[in-house]
């Protein structure tokens, strides 16, 4: 389990099985976040990987808009090799299948793909991983919203939107036997920092359902949401940018999602 964050812990809300029953509970340190199932039909920091390099300027960004990050993402950025390699372990991901698209609906539907429109999202870069013990696939990715105010709002209506059945986050397939990423039961995680909205769609590779319980997912979601995207991508992104502020500490929420009945 990766060490706590300075500056104390943060919770991470429960609900299970769609409920609206909420469990506080400290996970990996982070920031108060939302954990809930879908079902639908339809920590102190770490140094950012020295084997990436970053394609932004030299100045420091303020990452709370895009009028002071301007730069599009690009795959390369976001997933720069056929594996990311994360914490202390350097455990890897093998990268299956990258995609950038200027809709962001293609990375969710219903009601949250509704709303990621609303609040300005021009952009969402996305990859399909395997972890490293090949049980699981992970769909994780970077929305690219208007600012920070717009990110926080999006953040707050993701459980209830959730909770309701009423929108989802679309896993990736990436053909060989990856489609279960885009149908199957999976546990979901959610995290904000400045414009940006980070997403992780977690699935066992066999299809079946995530046990509440499952302490490898947890893992998952932290390796990618904290240790990849924030401290990784997005910290590079800040220190190469072309303000000179500092950026907020995320704010994160990880939740579950049914099986799809998408076409």
């Amino acid at each position: 389990m990766p060490p706590p964050r300075a500056g104390g812990g943060r919770g991470w809300q429960v609900a299970i099985g769609g409920a609206a029953v909420l469990v506080l509970l400290a996970l990996f340190g982070l920031t108060a976040a939302a954990l809930l199932d879908r079902r639908q039909p339809n920590a102190p920091a770490a140094a950012p990987d020295p084997t990436v390099q970053t394609t932004r300027g030299t100045a420091a960004s303020d990452l709370d808009s895009r009028d002071t990050d301007q730069a599009p993402l690009t795959a390369r950025e976001v997933f720069p090799g056929n594996s990311i390699a994360v914490g202390e372990s350097r455990a890897e991901y093998e990268v299956r299948r990258t995609q950038s698209s200027g809709s962001c609906p293609v990375a969710a539907t219903g009601e949250l793909a509704d709303l990621l429109v609303r609040l300005g999202c021009n952009q969402v870069v996305r990859a399909t991983l395997r972890a490293p013990d090949e049980e699981y696939l992970v769909t994780a990715g970077l929305f690219n919203l208007t600012d920070r105010s717009s990110a926080e709002r999006a953040r707050e209506r993701i459980r209830l939107i959730l909770d309701e059945r009423q929108g989802r986050f679309r896993g990736l397939s990436a053909g060989d036997e990856t489609e279960v990423i885009a149908t199957a039961p999976a546990r979901v995680g959610w995290q904000v920092r400045g414009h940006y909205l980070a997403y992780a769609v977690v699935a066992r590779t066999d299809g079946t359902t995530i046990r509440s319980g499952d302490t490898r997912v947890r893992e998952i979601l932290f390796d990618l949401l904290e240790l990849h995207l924030n401290r990784g991508v997005l910290d590079r992104r800040a220190a190469g940018g072309i303000a000179n502020q500092p950026t907020a500490e995320p704010t994160e929420g990880t939740g579950n999602q049914g099986e799809s009945t998408e076409d």
